[in-house]
């Protein structure tokens, strides 16, 4: 799931403009993580066990490949509990390719979506139950 240093560069007449992997990557876990029904990002299998991620490594859990006009996009999530989960990758998809291609004017062929876990909602203590 690493990034590649790879750089987008687009030549114009005032100079160039360059789109490192990286940021495509960010741009695409930013676009995931804002979906209703995705828990966070995951890292993959570290010692068996699904590691999510938080917000600041949302580079982790995807995988971008861009061309000179095009990226391909894999991404690793973990979703709620609860969720209609071809529903939520359906909306990951929508919202990762608008976002890329609103922000890099690339043009995204494939998102591909990778369910690695599904996260619970922390239980409330009976203490905090018994307050209200």
């Amino acid at each position: 799931m690493e990034n590649r240093v790879v750089e987008r560069t687009e030549r114009n007449e005032t100079g160039s403009i360059r789109i490192a992997d990286e940021v495509v990557g960010i741009i695409a876990g930013l676009a995931a993580t804002e979906v209703p029904g995705v828990a966070g990002m995951s890292a993959g299998l570290v010692g068996g066990i699904v590691e999510m991620l938080g917000k600041k490594n949302l580079a982790k859990g995807v995988k971008v490949e861009v061309g000179e006009r095009e990226a391909a996009v894999d991404l690793y999530i973990i979703v709620e509990y609860g969720v209609r989960i071809p529903d939520v990758a359906l909306r990951v998809q929508e919202s990762v390719k608008r976002a890329i291609e609103a922000m890099t004017g690339l043009d995204v062929v494939e998102v591909n979506i990778h369910i690695q876990g599904v996260g619970f909602a922390p239980e409330e203590k009976e203490e905090d139950i018994r307050v209200r």
